[in-house]
């Protein structure tokens, strides 16, 4: 029997597409809230980007692991009916269309708090609901752009790159998700809803605040590390991260390599005067790495407690001791997909395990009966084509005869 988690109880109803509202949902999830999952008859967007089987992508079961999926035409007036009454049923909705689309629903912030003056709406936007971007699409790849994240991330040639991770979207969906926490607070204090407003601009220039300060201080942006030796190094059989960040962890990586010369070196006195010489340095570092297999180095490092890791790949990350001592992962049998290993919210207390993401309109019939709908409405929904309803799990959506 599931334990009680800290929102259970909770329902909410998220309408968003994509990543950051879908995973602010996912995340309330796994921490105890009923979540209805609702999308139009083709589907939540994301199903369809990056790596896909079948009706799932690996971004549509990450973010909505555990939701129950309503397929809903919110273009109908009879949709947005059903929509509406959804709504003023849920504690908690999430959406992130474009300013405006979710007023034109009906679901809009103050339609829904004249009925229900405690709910906690989280609108999730590009570039937040007014101002000269308000309107203008955004994208990770638009928003990494045009918010510093690529400029943080130039090559040794200066020349911005995209980090390699939907960092926008995921960010933004763990701030949404901090200030859902912050909002039921203040609900239970005050007895009053919030209107979270957020947007993906917001989120990633909150991410890079140390950056920024360091860019005012100096007046340019300091590129590349803070410390030396600093870097991926390659050695025998792999490569590995290692740095010392000050006086005593430099003394500790000499000893490690039996390098006294090191630190008789006065190039090498401080890290400023070993930033200055940093060439030198890591040329010599790496000659001396290459000489043994990673194993030997991380066990030596390990001896002398130096600051070091072996690069790994995701498969390399499931086989870590630690990961395996905390039981990062979990299996999620996705139908239609097959069993993935994937981990959850991190820490041990007040979550639950994954369960598989939703087929579209998996749950549609399941969720009008809890939400009150007699068999007589619901027949009707379906037969408009209104609402649909999957066979089954992993198959097409199928409108009623």
């Amino acid at each position: 029997m599931q334990r009680d988690l800290p929102l259970t109880g909770l329902q909410v109803l998220d309408i968003s597409q994509g990543i950051a509202g879908p995973y602010c949902a996912q995340m309330l999830w796994q921490q105890g809230a009923r979540v209805i999952k609702i999308e139009p008859p083709e589907g939540d967007w994301g199903r369809y980007v990056g790596v896909v089987r079948e009706q799932h992508s690996a971004l549509s079961v990450s973010y909505n692991a555990g939701k129950e999926g309503l397929c809903l035409d919110a273009k109908a007036a009879e949709g947005q009916k059903v929509l509406h009454r959804l709504a003023t049923q849920s504690a908690i909705f999430i959406q992130n269309f474009r300013p405006g689309v979710a007023e034109r629903l009906g679901v809009g912030y103050e339609t829904l708090r004249a009925l229900r003056p405690d709910i906690i709406y989280v609108s999730i936007s590009g570039y937040g609901t007014e101002g000269p971007s308000a309107k203008a699409p955004a994208s990770d790849s638009v928003m990494q752009a045009d918010s510093g994240l690529m400029f943080a991330n130039q090559d040794t040639n200066g020349t911005p790159r995209r980090i390699g991770l939907l960092l926008a979207d995921i960010a933004t969906a763990l701030y949404a998700a901090q200030q859902v926490s912050t909002a039921l607070y203040h609900q239970a204090r005050t007895g009053q809803g919030t209107h979270l407003e957020l947007s993906l601009f917001e989120a990633c220039a909150a991410l890079q605040i140390n950056d920024i300060a360091g860019f005012d201080i100096n007046g340019y942006r300091q590129g590349g590390a803070v410390s030396a030796p600093n870097g991926v190094f390659q050695t025998a059989n792999g490569p590995l991260s290692v740095l010392a960040l000050n006086d005593d962890q430099f003394a500790r990586l000499c000893r490690a390599l039996e390098r006294p010369d090191w630190l008789a070196d006065p190039r090498f006195e401080t890290n400023a005067q070993r930033m200055q010489a940093k060439e030198i340095l890591h040329a010599e570092l790496a000659e001396q790495l290459l000489r043994e297999p990673r194993e030997v180095w991380t066990e030596r490092f390990r001896q002398h407690d130096v600051l070091h890791a072996p690069v790994r790949d995701y498969a390399d990350l499931r086989a870590h001791p630690q990961a395996q001592h905390l039981g990062l992962f979990q299996t999620l049998e996705q139908p239609g997909v097959g069993a993935l290993n994937l981990p959850g919210l991190p820490g041990k207390w007040g979550k639950r395990a994954l369960q598989p993401a939703p087929a579209i309109g998996e749950h549609s019939c399941a969720v009008l009966k809890h939400a009150g709908f007699s068999a007589d409405e619901i027949t009707r929904l379906l037969g408009q084509g209104v609402v649909q309803q999957a066979a089954h799990s992993g198959m097409a959506v199928l409108a009623a005869p």
